[in-house]
């Protein structure tokens, strides 16, 4: 090989693949940084203190876990029980935000209909009130003592202080998040695309599940990542409608009261753990966005 083939090969195993070269790189960090002093400058140094804030008190909370056993901790039967009760309630609330979340989304982006402000206002109902607040109205429609409430313990399944009350409670507090984050997915997505399918012989329903759910299910995804994470931290509600059994917020106060901040740091690990589980398999599963 010649000299000049030699260098070309170095060439392009030195970052020239890119058809970029370095003095052009160069000025385009330079042009960065310059943009980053100029119009980002102030911003950047506002929002780093709010991104300190975040942090921090993440950081000091892991040092704190080094002096706590966690193994043991978590091996408490009343935290296995709590994290086992989350487990098996916050899907399932989950799988019903998304099963009945979903098409009212749609229907809140494609539909025009007398009411639809009132409607979209319900939705955000239980994002303005308090949880606890949330978890008085929903004891004021399925408290034992209530029609509906008396109706459902008559025949053996009692809407308050069991697994079917923490899934109400869990439902009406995070489902909300599945219903804005797939509306605006179903908002990026162009209505032509819905009536280029039917030209072709599908169905309205069918030019939905083929052509809209597709393209806006990475917004569902971000929708049910939410709405788990909502659904499995709910405290306020849960603990009115339902505080036993006890799910691991519930059992955090517990501890809390009881024993101090010490042992509520093993089970907001377990809590931090799921969560982050979680996320991670939407993510694998739906994959990074694709552009259409």
């Amino acid at each position: 090989m010649s000299a000049d083939g030699a260098a070309s090969s170095r060439g392009e195993g030195t970052g020239a693949d890119d058809g970029e070269p370095p003095d052009s790189r160069r000025a385009s960090v330079g042009l960065g940084l310059d943009r980053l002093a100029g119009g980002l400058g102030l911003p950047a140094v506002v929002g780093a203190v709010l991104l300190a804030y975040l942090v921090v008190p993440f950081a000091a909370f892991l040092v704190r876990m080094r002096s706590v056993d966690v193994p043991a901790a978590l091996a408490e039967p009343a935290v296995r029980e709590a994290t086992a009760v989350s487990l098996v309630t916050a899907p399932i609330s989950t799988a019903i935000a998304t099963v009945f979340g979903v098409p009212l989304a749609y229907v809140l982006s494609r539909g025009s209909f007398p009411g639809k402000r009132l409607v979209e206002a319900a939705v955000l109902l239980p994002l303005v009130v308090p949880p606890v607040v949330g978890g008085a109205m929903l004891l004021s429609l399925v408290g034992r003592y209530t029609p509906v409430g008396a109706a459902a313990a008559a025949v053996g399944v009692p809407l308050t202080d069991g697994y079917a009350g923490i899934v109400l409670a869990q439902t009406f507090v995070a489902a909300p998040f599945l219903v804005v984050t797939a509306r605006a997915g179903f908002d990026a997505v162009d209505p032509r695309l819905e009536e280029a399918a039917r030209t072709l012989g599908r169905t309205p329903l069918e030019s939905a599940r083929l052509v809209s759910l597709p393209l806006a299910r990475n917004a569902i995804a971000a929708g049910i990542v939410l709405t788990f994470v909502r659904a499995i931290g709910e405290f306020g509600a849960t603990m009115m409608v339902a505080y036993n059994p006890r799910t691991i917020p519930t059992q955090i106060w517990v501890a809390y009261v009881s024993r101090g901040l010490e042992a509520v740091i093993p089970i907001a690990l377990a809590l931090l753990a799921i969560t982050l589980v979680v996320v991670g398999f939407v993510q694998f599963v739906v994959g990074s966005p694709e552009r259409y």
